[in-house]
């Protein structure tokens, strides 16, 4: 898969689960009972995984398929 259609995967995800939460502000009082545990548990959190996903997923990407065997840089000492 590359990372363009990767990208768009995420992007959909994305605006798919932020429907829930517009039906959420504008359905009526009485119905926001019905709504909230959806949105709470399963939109909200999906909305927030998949944006970090598309921001800083590419430094999760490097942290989890780091070569085997490097290692990781050692800082400079400028105390000579």
């Amino acid at each position: 898969m590359n990372d363009a259609l990767r990208r768009s995967i995420y992007r959909w995800i994305h605006l798919v689960f932020s429907i829930p939460i517009i039906g959420y502000s504008y359905s009526p009082f009485e119905k926001l009972p019905d709504y909230a545990p959806t949105v709470r548990y399963v939109a909200v959190p999906a909305i927030i995984l998949s944006g970090l996903w598309m921001w800083k997923g590419h430094l999760f990407r490097r942290l989890v398929t780091s070569r085997p065997g490097a290692q990781p840089a050692q800082p400079l000492n400028y105390t000579q």
